[in-house]
């Protein structure tokens, strides 16, 4: 019996790896692909005969979108959001979880108060209101109508509060009796034990502040006030337009017409947006699982 147990498990072993190996591919696939039409001719891409490997490779499509000032000024934008961005969403998830997450017997309107941002994930006033708001209170055109708005992510809170409200009463209570206020507890005691889900609700923050464009759109009215992935989305909607509003690149209007399409274009986007993405996610994968379950955890 144990030889065939032992027989039986090599077999799923062997099995369960092809089948996580053939979906890993998978996965990868769509990405190889697109790195590959990056790389394309125009006219080979237009035909469809790229796959997996460059077809008349070239670099056109990314000299096309990186060579104007626009872009790095963009870039600039989308790096000093993401710079103000992410820490204030993280001290604003630090102050609201904490205190929700006491009990009622510390904090007698926690019930009120965790309700009043449950409703903000079910119901929200649109975009006609929110757009009045950031209009009336003369943040248009500069940097906080892409920060204030969505300063509080009030999912990563709850994730954030759930863990909080999950640790030993004990561990806190040791902490009070040692004459630690609420300030030095959070800090000295909380926070550091927290690491995982603040790491996780980092990089929810980081991938949200760098990959939304639709806000830039709304709240920028001068194209050198764009996130790089608004000025991006013009560059992917309407190349030959771009082309034509851009004085950097007139000189070489017909050159590009002819080389670059909207689907090179595209591709060629899309891996430059997932750059910074792609060098901050390994340092944080190793938090990211094990922050999510506990913080999912719940009383």
């Amino acid at each position: 019996m144990g030889i065939k147990d032992s027989i039986s498990r090599k077999i799923f072993l062997v099995s369960n790896s092809v089948f996580l190996l053939l979906v890993a591919l998978l996965c990868i696939a769509p990405f190889i692909n697109l790195l590959a039409v990056s790389f394309s001719d125009k006219v080979a891409v237009a035909a469809g005969e790229v796959t997996f490997f460059p077809v008349g490779f070239t670099t056109i499509s990314y000299q096309f979108i990186t060579n104007t000032s626009k872009f790095f000024m963009s870039l600039l934008v989308s790096l000093k959001r993401t710079a103000i961005g992410v820490p204030l969403n993280l001290l604003l998830i630090i102050l609201t979880a904490y205190p929700l997450s006491k009990s009622k017997e510390d904090f007698g309107a926690r019930s009120i108060f965790s309700w009043f941002f449950v409703v903000t994930i079910l119901f929200n006033a649109g975009l006609i209101p929110t757009y009045m708001v950031v209009k009336s209170t003369g943040l248009m055109n500069s940097i906080w109508a892409l920060v204030l708005p969505g300063a509080l992510p009030v999912f990563s809170m709850l994730v954030v509060m759930n863990y909080m409200r999950s640790l030993p009463k004990e561990l806190l209570e040791a902490a009070y009796m040692d004459g630690a206020s609420q300030v030095q507890t959070l800090i000295r005691v909380v926070l550091p034990i927290s690491v995982p889900t603040l790491a996780t609700v980092t990089l929810f923050s980081f991938v949200d502040h760098w990959n939304s464009w639709f806000d830039g759109m709304i709240y920028m009215n001068k194209i050198q006030n764009y996130p790089l992935q608004t000025y991006l989305q013009t560059v992917v909607v309407n190349p030959e337009e771009f082309i034509r509003n851009n004085t950097d690149l007139s000189g070489n209007l017909s050159k590009y017409l002819s080389m670059v399409s909207a689907r090179t274009t595209g591709a060629a986007q899309m891996f430059l947006a997932m750059i910074p993405i792609l060098c901050i996610y390994p340092y944080l994968q190793k938090y990211f699982t094990t922050g999510l379950v506990m913080g999912s955890v719940k009383e």
